[in-house]
């Protein structure tokens, strides 16, 4: 048991300062995923004054077929790795089509629930949602 006190949510909202930095929203096509890349990028985005908000994938799901569609959220699930690394609190998935809406949505319900542990928001834009 810790004899240290923790701090609630609101409190730590309620302590907030405004930074002079811009929050930017990055395509995870030009996003390194190597850990001595990614801490060059945390450094360049912050020399520059610019603070990751978003991760933007662009995802497909309209392949009929499992392994596709689990190598599509692994992948997916790599840019919520990436997202937490960099401080990002969102990672948006964007996809056109489902070829298999029972495949998908347990694959893409797995990468919300990683992403929620990373502490990271899963935002759908596509066909489906998690809902």
């Amino acid at each position: 048991m810790s004899a240290t006190r923790s701090a609630d949510v609101r409190t730590a909202i309620e302590r907030c300062r405004v930074e002079d930095a811009t929050p930017v929203s990055l395509d995870a096509d030009a996003i390194p995923t190597a850990r001595a890349d990614l801490m060059d990028l945390k450094r360049e985005l912050d020399a520059d004054d610019l603070v990751a908000a978003r991760v933007v994938v662009d995802a497909c799901f309209g392949e009929d077929c499992s392994f596709a569609t689990q190598d599509e959220a692994d992948r997916v699930r790599e840019y919520v790795r990436t997202a937490a690394f960099l401080g990002a609190s969102t990672v948006t998935v964007e996809f056109d089509s489902v070829g298999d809406e029972s495949k998908v949505r347990p694959a893409l319900a797995a990468v919300a629930e990683r992403a929620h542990r990373e502490g990271v928001t899963l935002d759908l834009d596509g066909p489906i949602t998690l809902d």
